[in-house]
């Protein structure tokens, strides 16, 4: 890193911290605007000794408001997809790209905004640092922002959806939709897209211990 560019959060936790560590350090971080407004942030939940890791784009106003990843209507429908696998949420660990929930007050609701491609990149130093913990034998990239983190910008989730990126240091990537595109979807086309989605996923079944 050059000199003259400032200390990241992150570079202030030792690299032998655990993830509640972590955790306490992005709460603190403020290395982009988005945690100026934002209830708190919301880091990982999972094993350490996870080999499959879920990466979604950003909290939501619920995830916001609790501390915890996918507990609003998006983890709802990622429960409901677990389920269908036999995927122990408990046997995987679940984040976001970016910790805390950007948003633009429209009344008394918050509307989800999408984060700036520089505040995923500032934020991926949290991310990067989950990874290097837990060390995943391969990844599920939700969504856009998930995946442009991970596989960088030139990463189309409608392109290569169902497909496995490969970054230059061997982790693999698996890229689909975030569930809040199926809920964003017409209702009747739902369960077909929920479907197609499950197909997507099952990809990473090879990454779930048995029973």
């Amino acid at each position: 890193m050059p000199t003259n560019m400032p200390a990241r959060e992150s570079d202030r936790i030792p690299p032998e911290a655990g993830i509640d560590d972590l955790r306490h350090g992005a709460q603190r971080c403020r290395d982009c605007p988005i945690g100026e407004h934002a209830t708190q942030a919301v880091f990982g939940e999972g094993p350490e000794s996870a080999k499959l890791m879920l990466v979604g784009e950003q909290p939501g106003d619920q995830e916001d408001i609790q501390g915890h990843p996918f507990v609003g209507p998006s983890g709802r429908l990622l429960d409901r997809a677990l389920e269908h696998l036999g995927w122990a949420r408990d046997s995987i660990y679940v984040t976001n790209a970016v910790k805390h929930f950007k948003f633009e007050p429209r009344g008394k609701r918050r509307i989800h905004k999408t984060p700036a491609q520089q505040e995923i990149e500032v934020c991926m130093q949290w991310l990067e640092r989950e990874l290097e913990l837990v060390q995943p034998e391969a990844v599920v990239a939700l969504g856009a922002t998930a995946a442009r983190a991970l596989a960088g910008p030139t990463v189309s989730v409608m392109r290569q959806r169902g497909q496995w990126v490969v970054r230059p240091d061997g982790l693999r990537i698996l890229v689909t939709l975030h569930p809040s595109a199926l809920l964003r979807g017409p209702p009747d086309e739902r369960e077909a897209a929920f479907a197609r989605w499950l197909d997507d996923l099952r990809h990473a079944s090879r990454y779930i211990a048995p029973g």
